[in-house]
């Protein structure tokens, strides 16, 4: 830990387990900047905005490892000898790297390998899935060999499982800050309200000269430009940005075997997916649609949309923050859940099911339908019980009626870091975190090491071999799990999802080809982009959004099971306008137009 930071302001405007934005309580959208997935930040101020555009193109010329021994001819090579392994591990070539994507990552590695010995602190949360193939972070096989590639050593300091936002929020009140803060958009207010009370650093005149790397790849598209600075034109944060945006990853799946026993087609229309069900439950599947709850429906509003209830904040057709609960057909969707919850067609245990649960419903002869990720289900369907299986695009009302859905990454993926105000030695943290956007930063975050768990296929693509690692690990984890442990799933870098998540990757697998169906055959200009709110704006969002969120899971779950009538619903709109949903959407709103603006 560093120094203690030295601000009333900052100790006044903090207090002990506050959670920020929409997401407190509610965990309801993609839009404020509370979470690794969160929203980004962007500016307003016109001549800002044109001196950055004119940095994209006068982007600096980046310095590759020019000089350096040609290893193109590792392309195709599936059996690389242990010298070529060592000089693709240990160095700064990455000349048998191919410019695969639209935009070329930059190669500036002239900062490598750092002049001085240095230590950073780094504080990144763990999760239950890393934390059981690597309980120490300080011994995770990416850090110890980016550390070996850049010179700049790492200590880690991970809060305990499960305390993440108390450990997070009483580390920024006491003023004691490590380094870099990966995740720093949990803070009270986004990465905004970070830098104005003085706990995150504003990067802004500094970035170009100590992160030639980052500035050039985030300045290579509008959209990563846009996602990547603050409504007042600051650069408070390195944000993981992909080099595309991430296909939709959930929707509406359906076992194979239901189409075959029932005979029917994939359903287009709510009346057919109901047909469907009913066509299920007589051919033995008890509870046929596994409906779900929380875990990922919210994003896409597979069911609901169709009424154009969307879960949670939404873009309207006139271009307007919109909040989806109160919208017009919110009784009809009611009323058809509450129809379909009658007649035996969900899961009983919907609104409380965990993950597990879900999981061991789905595999069972009871389930024909999940509302999941496919990567996901291809493990527990396809991988474990050889169960095949089909998407459909999310219902319409009308034959004919356009598909639409409320998810888009806006090309922002993974976490966001932030070098914080105790900093000792900023350009080794900018160095750090610039590294992340280097084509060998690319490389080993997304891929691990070279030679036993990736190699590069003709074009310079690295790929994970059938006979490496992540597909044969001693341990015999499964794969979901080796993401954490050969690579790294959510940091601030280029995640090259589509190419180097192995559940899309392995060989048989068509989650992937799902999720590109999903996001090119659904419209998701609904989706509400990933706007900031002000320190002020942010604690009344957050607030309202709590209330909000609770009255509608309330409401909307005893409506569905039949604990209360349909007409229970004017209560809570009325309820709902009374507790400020106007505002609420009003503070949207105006983040909206902001962000419309930068």
């Amino acid at each position: 830990m560093k120094r203690k930071v030295i601000s009333l302001l900052l100790a006044a405007t903090m207090t002990i387990g506050l959670l920020a934005g929409c997401g407190s309580g509610s965990g309801d959208t993609t839009g404020a900047d509370t979470g690794t997935d969160s929203a980004a930040d962007a500016q307003t101020q016109t001549e800002d905005q044109a001196d950055e555009e004119g940095q994209e193109e006068t982007a600096p010329e980046t310095e590759s490892a020019s000089g350096a021994e040609d290893l193109t001819s590792l392309r195709g090579n599936t059996a690389p000898t242990e010298d070529e392994i060592n000089k693709v591990n240990t160095t700064l070539n990455d000349t048998y790297l191919g410019d695969v994507f639209e935009k070329t990552i930059p190669n500036n590695y002239a900062a490598y390998p750092w002049k001085e010995e240095v230590t950073l602190d780094v504080w990144m949360a763990n999760n239950s899935i890393l934390a059981s193939v690597c309980p120490d972070l300080n011994e995770h096989r990416v850090f110890k060999q980016l550390e070996e590639m850049t010179g700049i050593k790492l200590n880690f300091i991970v809060p305990a499982l499960g305390e993440e936002a108390t450990e997070f929020n009483l580390m920024i009140a006491s003023g004691e800050l490590p380094d870099i803060i990966m995740g720093a958009g949990r803070y009270t207010g986004g990465i905004a309200a970070g830098v104005s009370e003085g706990a995150y650093m504003d990067l802004t005149d500094i970035v170009d000269e100590y992160m030639p790397n980052y500035s050039a790849w985030r300045n290579s598209d509008e959209e990563r430009r846009k996602t990547t600075v603050t409504d007042e034109g600051v650069i408070g944060g390195v944000y993981g940005i992909a080099p595309y945006n991430e296909w939709c990853w959930f929707g509406l799946l359906i076992k194979q075997e239901a189409l075959d026993k029932t005979g029917l087609p994939v359903p287009e229309t709510i009346d057919e997916l109901h047909d469907f069900l009913v066509a299920c439950k007589e051919a033995g599947y008890n509870e046929p649609l596994n409906y779900g709850s929380t875990y990922g429906q919210i994003f896409t509003g597979i069911i609901n949309g169709a009424y154009g209830v969307w879960d949670w904040m939404f873009v309207d057709d006139d271009g307007k923050a919109a909040w989806g609960p109160e919208q017009e057909g919110a009784k009809e969707y009611l009323t058809t859940m509450q129809n379909w919850y009658k007649e035996g067609l969900i899961n009983k245990d919907w609104a409380t099911a965990d993950f597990n649960q879900r999981m061991a419903e789905a595999v069972s002869d009871d389930c024909a339908v999940m509302m999941d990720s496919p990567d996901t289900m291809w493990g527990y369907w396809k991988e474990d019980n050889n169960i095949d299986f089909v998407a459909a695009l999310n219902p319409v009302l009308n034959k004919g009626d356009a598909s639409r859905q409320t998810y888009r990454n806006f090309k922002q993926t993974g976490s966001i870091a932030a070098i914080t105000t105790q900093c000792e030695n900023v350009e080794a943290a900018c160095a750090f975190l610039d590294f992340a956007y280097t084509k060998k930063g690319w490389e080993l975050y997304n891929y691990g090491s070279y030679g036993d768990v990736h190699l590069i296929n003709e074009e310079g693509l690295p790929y994970f071999p059938t006979d490496g690692l992540m597909y044969n690990d001693p341990e015999e984890q499964p794969l979901s799990n080796l993401i954490w442990k050969y690579r790294l799933h959510d940091v601030a870098d280029i995640r090259d999802e589509h190419n180097s998540n192995p559940l899309i990757t392995a060989e048989g697998s068509y989650s992937g080809d799902i999720r590109d169906y999903w996001t090119n055959n659904m419209d998701s200009s609904v989706t509400m982009p990933p706007v900031t709110f002000t320190a002020e704006e942010s604690a009344r969002e957050g607030e309202l959004g709590t209330i909000l969120s609770t009255m509608r899971n309330e409401y909307f779950s005893k409506i569905i099971m039949g604990q209360l009538p349909v007409d229970a619903y004017d209560e809570f709109l009325a309820s709902a306008k009374a507790q400020g949903s106007d505002e609420f959407v009003a503070l949207w709103q105006a983040a909206l137009d902001r962000y419309n603006a930068r």
